[in-house]
């Protein structure tokens, strides 16, 4: 009945016969403008939404369940869920998209990608074959100026003591949002091992596997692939568990500076290019990215088996777990609003007006989401302790 239901509001449905609409979504929530779904596509989920001229399955059969896509989006293929898609971006054959994954404007991927958990800034590009769960990067100015993994790239997200306490944060929050900031490259048939903070302007060559922190910017990473090192390991050896938590709490801290964003910059720019139901995507996206990092931070402190750290860790769990609160600097987030809305009243979408912010502008929008940031891992350094 839904198949007959878009088709009547105007959605153009390739072979009708072959796509199934789930009884959960709501044809409401489908824009009947320029938006086409190809042959043998699934759409499921009461939250499913589908913003004007969007490509569904232009390359082959393509699984979507409960995810928010903005204008001029395309799923070439695969399977995505729980996701959201922000205006142009792009999404290459047989992806596989799960939880947590936020794709912000004209953000893309080649065919054969794998995310989760995923936030990728705008212009962020990944190659082919990747997997690229468990990380946040940002970086670049435009279509020409982007950060950019090369294909066959592997962020390592899962340790051999079961945990993954590993995302990895590449480039930041506060200077990310402001689309100002170096590109970093990561170099096909390479990878990551998480949880690692690299800085913006970081290159990593070719074949070259990162596990060490690059928090200096414009370094140029290489890799002997031809050296062999052996130590002594135990299944119990947690590593550089000081490390660990230092790196995750700062990945916590990034994206509670990225919900404030969300909350306090991004909900003024709601209009046809960017919805209501995109932005609610957006903050519910995020909190589930919030709640995946806590969860998995708590289960790797568990293992540790240390009673004065558990004891601070139920101390952080609480003091975090009002997502909405008001962090950071009121008076400096203000006056950043102040000196954005008259740009913002021009009704140019939000990359042009972002991009237009003064310099001054911008470095004090950076300074307010880094002392969120700071706020949070200030807290954290209790673990330390």
């Amino acid at each position: 009945m839904n198949t007959e239901a878009l088709i009547s509001q105007g959605v153009e449905i390739l072979c009708p016969a072959s796509v199934h609409i789930d009884m959960a979504v709501m044809p409401a929530r489908i824009s009947p403008r320029d938006v086409r779904i190809h042959q043998g596509c699934h759409l499921a989920g009461r939250h499913t939404f589908v913003a004007d001229g969007v490509r569904i399955g232009t390359e082959g059969p393509v699984t979507l369940v409960n995810c928010w896509i903005g204008p001029g989006v395309e799923l070439k293929s695969g399977y995505f869920e729980n996701a959201v898609f922000l205006e142009g971006a792009t999404l290459g054959a047989g992806s596989h998209v799960r939880g947590g994954t936020i794709l912000e404007e004209q953000a893309s991927t080649a065919h054969c990608v794998g995310l989760k958990q995923t936030i990728l800034f705008p212009y962020v590009t990944l190659g082919s074959l990747i997997n690229f769960c468990d990380c946040l990067m940002a970086g670049g100015t435009s279509r020409k100026d982007h950060s950019e993994v090369g294909s066959s790239f592997i962020h390592f997200n899962y340790t051999p003591n079961q945990d993954k306490a590993t995302a990895s944060l590449m480039g930041d929050v506060p200077g990310g949002v402001m689309l100002n900031q170096r590109p970093i490259f990561l170099g096909g048939q390479g990878g990551l091992v998480g949880p690692c903070r690299i800085a913006y302007g970081t290159v990593s060559a070719a074949g070259t596997i990162v596990r060490k922190d690059q928090i200096k910017p414009d370094y140029l990473i290489f890799g002997d692939l031809g050296k062999e090192s052996r130590v002594p390991w135990k299944p119990s050896n947690l590593g550089n568990s000081p490390r660990i938590i230092r790196n995750n709490i700062f990945y916590i801290g990034n994206l509670f500076a990225l919900r404030h964003w969300y909350d306090q910059v991004r909900r003024r720019f709601i209009d046809q290019r960017f919805p209501q139901e995109l932005h609610e995507g957006l903050i519910r996206t995020l909190d589930l990215a919030l709640d995946e990092r806590v969860h998995r931070l708590g289960l790797f402190i568990a293992k540790l088996n240390k009673a004065k750290l558990s004891k601070i860790w139920e101390e952080l769990e609480a003091l975090w777990s009002d997502r909405s609160k008001d962090r950071g600097d009121r008076a400096m987030r203000d006056r950043f609003i102040n000196q954005l809305e008259p740009l913002r009243a021009r009704g140019e979408p939000y990359l042009a007006t972002i991009q237009a912010l003064p310099q001054e502008t911008a470095a004090m929008g950076t300074q307010w989401l880094t002392g969120i940031v700071d706020e949070i891992v200030t807290s954290g350094l209790a673990m330390e302790a």
